[in-house]
């Protein structure tokens, strides 16, 4: 029976400065691991970033399960403030160090191990998939889209996909993702007219037309929440004129919203609400505003059923603990997959990811890594 090192895997992943969007030699060694056990391996390149697709079994099988990662990590920051080499892999006293150790080269390492023990000790009727990227932490543009535009392409089906990004929020078990809010950001520009403060009549000040956008978009209450999701958040990121006189009125100005939206709303509904704010504002100081936004993704669930039942019984086998069932926190690539197929998201606690000495224990590897066989045991039944 193999015994697959998911602990082994993930220093050796930690290994690899895979900053985004730099391979780092993390998914030739993830191609080698899986190609030496039976999975057709590919790689989808796109927009100088790297991908992996990976598949045990026959294309187009009835029951694929799948499993979507990401290798590529967010930078070190200051070196100096490390008390370890971020990509050195150190273990002290059971706990693995390093940049990736949490988001999510152990998530990667723990599914791939889970996925090449499973099918080569008991093979079973239908596949496996393995999407993996190098563009999850950056503009997300190149990498699980490219995979499942090349899978689309080439007639490949998940059936079923479980994202092992970090999901528990203080214990081993005890959160799991069914969905995740949208995300949107709206820069605006505002433009006046250049003076002396001295005359203010003269010129066109577009600080005050900022000033009243700002708080009538901060003072709204978007929504009360949802059946799965808290109520939506619009936070006022910055507002800048650059001026550093006091006898000057400016001509021009910024400000950036960020909106986390639920259900109840779409990037399309908010960014027409926003449109409407910007004219009457616009319209009762004379002041241009022009608006830009960038939506990053929709708001998506999985309602509850037998996904999100499969895994979270594994998860009580393993753990002892049910997990919430949470549509918390920031976005992911389930946004993209949940056009695919149904999905869900489980993974490690992720107290200490993108912060300095990012670290997991070494005993989560191996328990995430039974969670995961266990779930496949349990799909394939």
């Amino acid at each position: 029976m193999p015994d697959t090192d998911a602990a082994l895997l993930t220093a050796q992943l930690i290994r690899c400065p895979s900053v985004t969007p730099e391979e780092g030699g993390a998914l030739v060694l993830l191609e080698n691991v899986l190609s030496d056990a039976g999975f057709a391996c590919k790689r989808v390149d796109r927009g100088g970033v790297s991908n992996l697709f990976a598949r045990w079994g026959d294309k187009g099988h009835p029951r694929t399960f799948g499993f979507n990662g990401h290798t590529d990590v967010v930078p070190v920051g200051d070196a100096a403030a490390w008390t370890v080499d971020p990509f050195g892999a150190e273990i002290r006293d059971g706990i693995m160090f390093g940049r990736g150790a949490t988001d999510m080269k152990s998530g990667v390492a723990a599914f791939a191990a889970a996925a090449v023990d499973f099918v080569t000790d008991t093979p079973p009727d239908g596949a496996v998939i393995l999407t993996i990227t190098g563009d999850e932490e950056g503009d997300a543009i190149d990498g699980t889209t490219a995979l499942l535009d090349y899978m689309d392409r080439e007639q490949e089906k998940m059936s079923v996909c479980l994202v092992g990004e970090p999901t528990c929020p203080n214990e081993m078990g005890d959160m799991m993702k069914i969905g995740r809010r949208g995300s949107l950001t709206a820069y605006f520009t505002f433009t006046g007219v250049q003076g002396h403060s001295a005359y203010p009549h003269r010129a066109k000040n577009p600080l005050p037309a900022m000033a009243r956008l700002m708080d009538r978009m901060a003072s709204h209450v978007l929504d009360e929440g949802t059946a799965h999701f808290d109520a939506s958040t619009l936070a006022v990121v910055t507002m800048d004129t650059g001026n550093p006189a006091t006898n000057v009125i400016p001509a021009e100005c910024r400000a950036t919203v960020n909106i986390r939206f639920n259900d109840a709303h779409s990037g399309a509904s908010l960014t027409n609400w926003m449109q409407g704010l910007v004219d009457a504002v616009g319209a009762d100081t004379g002041v241009e505003i022009n608006m830009q936004v960038k939506i990053s993704g929709e708001s998506f669930i999985t309602p509850p059923g037998p996904l999100s039942d499969l895994v979270a019984a594994s998860v009580k086998a393993e753990t002892g603990r049910d997990p919430e069932l949470s549509t918390s926190g920031g976005t992911s690539d389930a946004r993209f997959v949940q056009h695919h197929c149904p999905v869900v998201e489980f993974g490690l606690v992720g107290k200490t990811m993108h912060k300095v000495d990012e670290n997991v224990p070494v005993d989560q590897i191996h328990q995430l890594k039974a969670i995961y066989s266990r779930i496949l045991r349990d799909y394939f039944g």
